[in-house]
């Protein structure tokens, strides 16, 4: 009959320091994994503080916390029956750990600190943390003694170990170790175990999942086993967006997979898996022979393996612990199986649905988190605006969709509506149910009800995202004399289709006035060069536009919800994508800075790819105007000889930014190596010296631009090259700008490839 197990791996909204809220959702997350009726529940790394606390886990009272969490959760009958990997720092012999905690009836099976740590791109869990670097080593780590008084435990095994139950060896993998050339999976799986967890806190990049997934069936592909991969889901207080998707992977394919984005604080996937299968993909002779002897944990002296420290879990995984005292007539006519679950088509987004999905839902947990009344834009008629706008749309339609969803059903009876007919007489087969969660319909009523100002008790169940719009988010138009009828149309049009409340004004009269006070001081007056004015008078008089909008943002953000009768303020949001970020192309100060910025890691041209997307997608038709019209700051005069227009401003096109960004971020290259790479690229089609000319122009404006990136308004993390100076890219700030010998050398190899010797 095989040897069934069903397990279960979650996706929680943990936000870090939120001690109580997150032992909440960690307790309500195995309450539902017991519901799947599952034996292992999988949470995702440092749950219990959340992931996200960066130099409070220096503070003693993080971990302090942690442990009373987890005694609080080992007095509770919540582990009662299932094994559960938990996660949380840990401070051993005055070293700081990464670690799962493995906890079974109310009793601590096993620590495992992290081996590897993430410490590259968005991670620097060095500077809290210290890798495990003892392979196969255990210690004695003496537990608190208020913890000790609840599970009767004075020490307990600290180290790489695995547990051993009555049916099979359960193995923990932390994040960054499946990333890592020889994984702690692939020693493991020599040595016996046949289920590996995995417990991450992964954040969402575009186009990112599909490396993933591909590593989690690639651990279980050659070696066999199960693999539990769980995941931080949600904003935790930070610029990453953790973005779930929990998985189950069975010898190289996905069984069971959870949602990438969603509203739901926790999020349960279950699956029904049998042993017997993976012990059957091991049977290949090769494989026993390096299980044997060359690999299958850590080595003796002598070359010979020794294996894994076995901790035992007094449990059985499989079917037979449901029987209890049953007599076999009895099991006959009574007996439940789970019918195993099937390898499963892995869903992806499309770069278009996850730009859609994922800053709108980092939006949602910010504002709600913040206990702020929504958010303020100045909406400029530009497609960078508006892909932010729309954005804050597609966030409107998830609360909508969350608020009017059907009640869900009792799992249990989920479960047993799911099951397939009858097998042998008094045996039902029934589905495990692939997902469970909590009530996220009350949870986002609540939160929205809150937002938009309800009073205690209302009943208000919002039916459009436009209704939501029109409550939660405020639009401005500012405009001046250099401003078009067509961005302010553009601007009026897509403010009513999405329902947000909207503002047009004038702000001459505040630009009028700061010049006047200029001329009176130094009796000079400024002018653009279009009017005969030097290159720092046009810059001058535009950056006064520019700066006065923030300002007015910032008082109109305040006092709007009071104009409108209500209380409280918004949360201002900046527009600038990550190519004008990278290339200086805006003004320190003006419009871009701003309390967060959702699509300050996207690139323009992922943006436009967005806006077509969200044109048909939510059937915003004004979306096409923005699509065909030419971008432009707008803020010197429009004549018939001249109209100002963003690229011809840089010198260089946003496709051609993105291609300069990756080089230099995810290629790793100075100018001299971007050059030689472009040379290859575009050498066919374009001459080295204007290939030179543009590579020495785009670090010349970066590094003499480089100083406003050390002010950026906080950006939703999206795209590898970001340049967001906060954590994901130190560099300098003071450059010899013109890089003379880069430049020289650049020169030098031109000449070399221009000169041909005579006949």
């Amino acid at each position: 009959m095989g040897a069934p197990i069903t397990v279960s791996t979650c996706s929680l909204n943990q936000w870090a320091l939120d001690f109580d809220g997150n032992k909440q959702r960690i307790l309500e997350s195995i309450a539902l994994a017991k519901h799947a009726g599952s034996t292992l529940r999988v949470g995702p790394e440092l749950e219990i503080p959340g992931y996200g606390c960066f130099d409070h886990f220096l503070e003693p009272d993080t971990v302090l916390h942690s442990w009373q969490v987890l005694a609080e959760i080992l007095a509770s009958d919540a582990t009662d029956g299932i094994l559960c990997d938990l996660g949380m720092p840990v401070l051993h012999r005055s070293t700081l750990y990464n670690c799962r905690i493995l906890v079974l009836n109310r009793r601590i099976l096993h620590i495992r600190p992290k081996m590897w740590l993430a410490n590259d791109g968005n991670y620097r869990e060095m500077r809290y943390f210290t890798p495990w670097s003892r392979r196969g080593e255990t210690d004695a780590y003496t537990v608190p003694s208020f913890v000790e008084k609840v599970c009767g435990q004075h020490d307990v095994p600290f180290g790489d170990a695995v547990v051993s139950t009555r049916d099979t060896v359960i193995g923990v993998e932390l994040c960054e170790e499946l990333f890592t050339p020889d994984s702690p999976h692939i020693a493991m799986g020599l040595d016996g175990v046949e289920i590996f967890t995995n417990s991450s806190a992964s954040h969402h990049e575009l186009r990112k999942l599909y490396r993933r997934v591909e590593l989690i069936k690639e651990a279980t592909l050659k070696l066999g086993g199960i693999y539990l991969y769980a995941n931080q889901q949600g904003c935790d207080g930070d610029r990453l967006y953790y973005d779930g998707c929990p998985l189950i992977a069975v010898n190289g394919a996905i069984v069971a997979q959870g949602s990438q984005f969603s509203l739901d604080d926790v999020q349960v996937v279950s699956a029904t898996v049998d042993l017997d299968d993976v012990r059957a993909h091991r049977a290949a002779k090769s494989r026993g022979m390096q299980a044997a002897v060359q690999r299958g944990g850590p080595e003796w002296g002598n070359g010979q393996s020794r294996g894994y420290r076995r901790i035992p879990a007094d449990i059985e995984m499989g079917r037979s612990q449901e029987f209890g005292s049953e007599t076999p007539r009895t099991l006959a006519r009574q007996l439940v199986l789970k019918a195993t679950s099937k390898p499963i088509e892995v869903r992806y987004h499309t770069p278009e649905e996850e730009i859609a999905l994922g800053p709108a839902c980092w939006l949602w947990d910010y504002v709600r988190r913040s206990r702020t009344q929504g958010y303020f834009i100045p909406l400029s008629g530009g497609i960078d605006s508006c892909a932010t706008a729309v954005i804050v749309f597609s966030m409107c339609r998830l609360v909508v969709a969350a608020c009017n969803q059907a009640d869900e059903p009792d799992s249990a009876a989920a479960a047993a509506a799911a099951g397939g007919g009858q097998g042998q007489e008094g045996v039902r087969f029934l589905a495990t149910p692939p997902i469970l969660k909590t009530q996220t319909k009350q949870q986002v009523l609540d939160d929205v009800r809150r937002i938009a100002g309800e009073k205690e008790g209302s009943t208000w169940v919002p039916q459009t995202p436009q209704e939501v719009a029109n409550r939660i988010f405020v639009t401005c138009y500012m405009g001046t004399e250099n401003s078009s009828a067509e961005t302010r149309g553009r601007a009026k049009q897509l403010a009513e289709d999405i329902g947000s409340y909207h503002i047009d004004l004038n702000m001459d009269i505040v630009v009028r006035a700061i010049l006047s006070l200029f001329t009176m001081v130094t009796s000079k007056t400024p002018r653009f060069k279009v009017h005969g004015g030097s290159a720092g008078e046009n810059l001058a008089l535009q950056n006064i536009q520019a700066r006065l909008r923030m300002l007015l943002a910032y008082m109109f953000a305040q006092l709007v919800p009071w104009v409108r009768g209500g209380w409280g303020g918004l949360l201002v949001l900046g527009s600038a994508n990550v190519d004008e970020s990278l290339r200086g192309y805006l003004t320190k100060y003006d419009c871009s800075s701003a309390d967060v910025n959702p699509i300050g890691g996207i690139s323009k041209t992922d943006l436009k790819r967005f806006i077509a997307y969200a044109r048909d997608a939510f059937e915003l038709p004004v979306l096409h105007d923005f699509l065909t019209a030419v971008p432009t700051a707008e803020l010197e005069p429009i004549t018939k000889e001249y109209v100002q227009a963003d690229e011809a401003d840089m010198g260089m096109t946003y496709d051609e930014l993105s291609i300069f960004g990756r080089l230099r971020k995810v290629g790793k290259c100075g100018p001299y190596g971007m050059f030689n790479k472009l040379l290859l690229e575009w050498g066919p089609t374009m001459e080295p010296a204007r290939i030179a000319e543009k590579v020495k122009l785009f670090f010349f404006e970066y590094a003499r631009n480089r100083h406003k990136m050390t002010t950026l308004t906080p950006s939703y993390h999206a795209e590898s090259y970001s340049p967001d100076d906060n954590r994901f890219d130190l560099r300098p700030f003071l450059y010899p700008s013109r890089f003379p010998f880069q430049f020289r050398k650049i020169d030098e190899l031109v000449e070399q490839l221009q000169y041909t010797p005579s006949s």
